[in-house]
């Protein structure tokens, strides 16, 4: 299966010197890809140069604008319809591309992509999601940020989407849903968590029912479902709690010859240790919800994070991620709640 992918290789801190090593080393990894650089062809040709690559399996699509970090979607959106994150997610439009990723602007990009993709068939909003790591594996939450106020319909739909997209990446047939909450008890939360807790009783996921936050990385579900509100907080103190691990450790075994003879004869350990935090591995938020395939990579990603976030659209791609949204949605959602351009 061919899949091509569209790479906006402008986006982000570092641009192409980021983007395109990132490619390349994606290409080198699988045979059935093809991807397509879009932006300033001037720059990304010299890139290429840098990198000595030549490849027919890779192309470039010419973009004259940039979308900067600190730009307003809505200037985005108005004033950059050459932009290289405006082409790149036309080209999933046209069916040039399955997939698009980008480490560009993240609410230019949300509503860049909403506006041009539109949205699936009973879902009223995108949703972040992106896989964090448990003591079991991955454990993939959602949303991570798009919305900071749902409805209880919402989350149901959130959570259609979670349970998919593990589906079709694990090949789990019916991944473990849990709703975050104070408590583990039904009479817990607020309202809307309560009534959310009801229609996923009532759907044909597999609902384990409340989870708190330390079940995100004990593993107790396969899927968290939140509001984009408590899903970002939730994501940040994760990020800063690892950081301060790697920092503490760091410290204590600089603290004297001997605890520094310590980490030497450890060093194996300290390496896996590093290496199943580094969040560079799980780098890549699937925008759910949209008539496409569109990830976010972190802003500040280097080239090893950002190839991850291609991994992740090729993963999304070959398993049919979409399709099987939509197979889902006609389950559990009525279309007289979706939203009015879906109509």
């Amino acid at each position: 299966m061919t899949i091509t992918l569209a790479v906006d290789a402008m986006g982000g801190d570092h641009g192409p010197s980021v983007t395109i090593p990132a490619s390349i080393n994606a290409l080198s990894k699988y045979d059935q890809l093809h991807i397509i650089l879009v932006g300033d062809k001037e720059l990304i040709q010299t890139e290429l140069q840098k990198n000595k690559y030549t490849n027919t399996r890779l192309s470039i699509q010419h973009a004259s604008e940039v979308v900067e970090m600190d730009e307003s979607p809505q200037s985005a959106l108005k004033n950059k319809k050459d932009s290289s994150m405006r082409v790149a997610i036309n080209l999933i439009k046209e069916e040039k591309a399955q997939a698009c990723i980008s480490a560009g602007n993240t609410g230019a990009l949300m509503a860049t992509a909403r506006y041009v993709l539109k949205m699936l068939p009973g879902i009223d909003r995108p949703a972040i999601a992106s896989s964090l790591p448990n003591q079991k594996g991955t454990t993939y939450m959602l949303d991570l940020g798009a919305n900071t106020d749902c409805t209880a319909e919402n989350l149901l739909q959130f959570a259609v989407m979670g349970a998919m997209l593990v589906s079709s990446v694990t090949g789990k047939p019916k991944p473990s849903i849990g709703l975050l909450n104070i408590g583990s008890e039904d009479i817990k939360g607020n309202e809307v968590v309560k009534q959310a807790g009801e229609l996923l009783r009532r759907s044909h996921l597999n609902f384990y029912g409340n989870v708190e936050g330390n079940d995100i990385f004990k593993g107790t579900t396969d899927v968290v479902v939140c509001d984009g509100f408590v899903g970002n907080v939730a994501l940040k103190s994760a990020e800063g709690i690892a950081q301060l691990m790697g920092r503490f450790l760091t410290q204590e075994f600089k603290r004297n010859w001997i605890t520094k003879s310590m980490a030497f004869v450890s060093l194996l350990v300290l390496n896996r240790f590093k290496k199943r935090l580094d969040p560079r591995r799980y780098n890549g938020a699937s925008f759910l919800g949209l008539k496409g395939i569109v990830i976010k990579s972190h802003g500040g990603a280097d080239s090893y994070s950002f190839y991850y976030a291609i991994r992740t659209a090729i993963e999304e791609s070959k398993n049919n991620v979409l399709e099987n949204i939509q197979k889902q949605l006609e389950l559990e959602v009525p279309l007289d709640i979706s939203s009015s351009e879906n109509i």
